[in-house]
């Protein structure tokens, strides 16, 4: 393994931990029950949720994992694959004798935790999942030139932000655009899930949009009716990038979701 001092841990409290073939960082906040943070793609646990872990640790045990190939976290070979991604959680609960979770996933974090409330459910209590579409790789990408939809995607700011916070803490800074690739591959790939599989989702989960997201509010309320036991919260004046960056809002939804 790689000593992680080789290289800039953000955090005092960070580790990098060697699980399923790679080098797994992650780092701990506050006390009580443990909730899982998963960042957004081509990000890091910072740029994703910043200002929201010393809120969310006021009340819980908060666990922020970097994905594979992002932030501090090793890659491994061959193509991305979201049942691996969601098998490094488990492995990391298991490596931090964690029983049970609640999760936290943005986007990319999110399509993991509708993973993990699948196909891992004994190990989940509620999810949280923000900026997800069911069906990834919908048509409106392909049609980025459209102005509206043109708003509700990241900006090339927002990408230079990604890169500059993986190029500051990346084992190898110049791949980003290699992760950018692999990542985007697997996500346009996926097949999505039905209602059959969603309604078969068990955990409390509060489903959290922007209305002006690239995630179609119809997509969103066509996830919220087909499982029993989700919640719906649509943030005004809120575009994908700027979910989770509602600190104020973000923390009172959570806070009243995850204490019920």
């Amino acid at each position: 393994m790689t000593d992680p001092t080789a290289r800039e841990l953000r955090a005092t409290n960070g580790q990098v931990v060697p699980l399923n073939g790679l080098e797994l960082y992650f780092e701990t906040s506050g006390s009580g029950r443990a909730l899982i943070l998963l960042h957004g793609g081509l990000q890091t646990i910072d740029l994703t949720f910043g200002p929201l872990i010393a809120s969310l640790a006021q009340r819980h045990l908060v666990i922020g994992v970097e994905l594979q190939g992002h932030g501090h976290s090793t890659d491994r070979e061959g193509p991305m694959r979201l049942a691996d991604l969601a098998d490094d959680v488990v492995a990391l609960l298991d490596h931090l004798a964690v029983e049970r979770a609640d999760v936290f996933g943005f986007s990319l974090g999110g399509l993991v935790a509708l993973t993990l409330g699948l196909e891992h459910p004994e190990r989940i209590d509620k999810l949280v999942v923000a900026s997800v579409d069911h069906q990834p790789g919908h048509e409106e990408f392909e049609h980025p030139e459209d102005p509206d939809m043109a708003r509700r995607l990241p900006t090339q700011a927002d990408f230079e932000a990604m890169r500059t916070h993986y190029q500051n803490v990346a084992p190898d800074p110049s791949r980003f655009d290699e992760i950018a690739t692999k990542t985007s591959t697997m996500v346009h790939g996926l097949s999505g899930w039905s209602d059959q599989e969603l309604g078969s989702i068990e955990a409390s989960t509060l489903l959290i949009v922007g209305d002006t997201d690239f995630v179609p509010l119809s997509h969103a309320v066509a996830m919220y009716e087909a499982m029993p036991h989700a919640q719906l919260a649509v943030l005004a004046d809120t575009t994908h990038i700027g979910v989770t960056q509602r600190t104020n809002e973000m923390t009172a939804l959570l806070d009243r979701f995850l204490s019920d």
